[in-house]
């Protein structure tokens, strides 16, 4: 009983630090592409612009992640790293020049990437019983994303050309100013000391980190299963604006119409501690996976039906939870204690990076030669995710093999 107290206390902190971690992002991606047109950046600088997340996740694993696990407290790592950070996003309110924008946000997105890494680890080193309670400490984060996301969305709903234009650009004085406060609220977090290397001589986490990946086939396995996963839910969002007005949803509610996904996510989240008990890490796994399958099907066969797609967007909850919240559990238990950051940062490399990356250069030019006079084939183009998600479910099911010492994903009673 007496620990009770200070364990809800050190997890609340935790929450709301998941909270305004995802709303930094949250309050910038969705509206940032609008304004960088705005401002007459080309396709090309725009692409450019939103490759830093990539760039950062691979900076990441050699950088910040190494930092935490060998030289830096993690809680103050997320403190420089969230001011620096910060100043960077306000700064690019104030610039209209090409170069300087993708130097800011470059500078942005290094701060900012290793800190979703460092946030997970940070969760895993406090929470009593992690496997259990992460699912509703991460909730906080797409809370965040709610919160910074969708009073803008509304907000900004019906303003248009140099007025809308103006107003966009406040996105980066909140999403800054966020960053500024978790800077400061960081400060607060339970210390976090960095781990010394184990038993071996190894002094790079990053390579140990890798070693350890290599070395083990069954994490070979989910690297592997993570990019294909990775490359599919973020050609979901490449894809589903699109779709979604051709299924007949008004531009204006695409958005709150996606958000549902957002909604389930955190219900699922909740949830996460249930279901992973029950089903265990493959199966668990490999439902998050087939939810992805089953949404680009309904996307497929039942366009006409909208109430069907609408509905469909419930899955996104399962897609999330159930296989990337899942996988950075198993990450942490898998995983020396030394290196865990930067494991972390290896497969968030596939995550915010590669799978991004991949999805832009799969899924832009799938649509383009499945585009005839200006009607995108919707049936072939969902085709393509959900076969890979069920080829990524089978890979899974089949060469995902844990050693039993590893145990089942354990949850408190309460």
């Amino acid at each position: 009983m007496t620990t009770a107290a200070p364990s809800r206390f050190v997890a609340t902190r935790l929450f709301v630090m998941m909270l305004l971690e995802f709303f930094i992002w949250g309050a910038w991606l969705p509206l940032i592409w609008g304004y960088m047109e705005g401002l007459g950046f080309t396709g090309t600088q725009i692409a450019l612009i939103g490759s830093t997340f990539a760039i950062a996740s691979l900076l990441a694993i050699f950088a910040g992640n190494q930092f935490v696990d060998r030289t830096f407290a993690a809680e103050k790592f997320m403190a420089g790293s969230h001011l620096i950070g910060g100043l960077a996003m306000i700064g690019l309110f104030f610039t209209k020049d090409f170069t300087v924008f993708f130097t800011l946000m470059l500078i942005h997105s290094i701060c900012y990437v290793p800190t979703i890494s460092v946030a997970n680890s940070l969760v895993f080193s406090h929470l009593k019983d992690a496997q259990a309670e992460f699912g509703r400490v991460r909730m906080g984060g797409t809370i965040g994303w709610i919160l910074a996301s969708w009073p803008l969305y509304f907000v900004l709903k019906g303003v248009s050309g140099a007025e809308l234009q103006h107003a966009l650009g406040y996105i980066f004085w909140v999403a800054g100013g966020a960053s500024l406060a978790l800077a400061a609220f960081s400060l607060t977090l339970p210390h976090t000391p960095p781990k010394p290397a184990g038993g071996g001589t190894e002094k790079l986490a990053w390579r140990e980190a890798f070693g350890v990946l290599l070395g083990k086939p069954f994490l070979l396995v989910l690297f592997i299963v993570t990019f294909i996963d990775s490359t599919i839910h973020n050609g979901y969002f490449l894809l589903a604006g699109g779709f979604l007005g051709h299924a007949g949803i008004k531009p204006e509610n695409i958005m709150p119409v996606m958000s549902i996904g957002q909604v389930a996510e955190i219900v699922t989240m909740a949830g996460l501690g249930f279901f992973l008990k029950r089903l265990g890490w493959r199966w668990t796994m490999v439902l998050g996976i087939l939810g992805h399958a089953a949404r680009f099907l309904v996307f497929a066969f039942a366009s006409e039906h909208v109430a069907a797609v609408v509905a469909v967007q419930l899955l996104h909850g399962i897609c999330y939870a159930f296989f990337f919240a899942t996988l950075y559990i198993f990450i942490d238990v898998a995983f020396p204690n030394d290196v865990r950051t930067s494991a972390q940062g290896l497969f968030n490399l596939l995550v915010l990076g590669l799978g991004d990356l991949a999805a832009k250069w799969l899924f832009i030019p799938l649509q383009s030669r499945l585009t005839h006079d200006g009607v995108v084939n919707y049936q072939q183009l969902m085709l393509v995710p959900a076969g890979l998600a069920v080829v990524a479910a089978i890979i899974l099911l089949v060469g995902f093999k844990p050693p039993a010492d590893l145990g089942a994903p354990r949850v408190a009673s309460h």
